[in-house]
């Protein structure tokens, strides 16, 4: 049988091990980032490892474009799909581990390829909002007005039952 002490070294040690290996991948994954740019090239973006947007750049040819918001935003989504790919890329401490395989396959269901342009579900697009026409909120239902207290019962009296009224308080 081994030392307690041997054995409380090779713990820390796995422990130690552990945490560089976790504070690599982070480091790795923190690192990931993809850059996209429109078929135009006027609109750039590029997103972190978390899809979140981090960059844009809009052409000045653009910015008065009907449909920029559109444009942005399926620039934004093709950036966001090729995420899967850079962290295959950009991950080797994990490459080929089942961990890998699940953040890839997590990431491919979070961020799917957007439709190709002009067609949703296989008819043409509708466009969301001309920049004219903006669908009001509905307002949201006004609280219940508070139903008034009942009155506070008196004593024999006729004074109010109140510790600081005039009254015994001791009865």
């Amino acid at each position: 049988m081994s030392n307690p002490e041997q054995l409380l070294a090779s713990f820390d040690a796995k422990i130690a091990e552990a945490k560089q290996r976790g504070d690599r991948m982070q480091a790795e994954m923190a690192a990931v980032s993809v850059a996209e740019r429109s078929p135009d090239g006027q609109i750039a973006v590029k997103v972190n490892h978390l899809g979140n947007l981090v960059g844009l750049e809009i052409g000045h040819a653009v910015r008065e474009k009907a449909n920029l918001a559109d444009e942005i935003l399926r620039t934004v989504q093709r950036a966001q799909s090729k995420l899967a790919g850079a962290v295959q890329a950009g991950m080797p401490s994990i490459a080929g581990t089942e961990t890998m395989n699940e953040l890839v396959d997590q990431l491919h269901r979070e961020f799917p390829e957007p439709e190709p342009q002009g067609f949703v579900d296989g008819g043409p697009a509708i466009p969301a909002n001309d920049g004219a026409r903006f669908i009001a909120e509905e307002e949201p239902p006004s609280p219940p007005k508070p139903k008034p207290a009942p009155p506070r019962p008196t004593t024999e009296a006729g004074t109010d039952d109140d510790y600081f009224s005039d009254g015994d308080y001791l009865r």
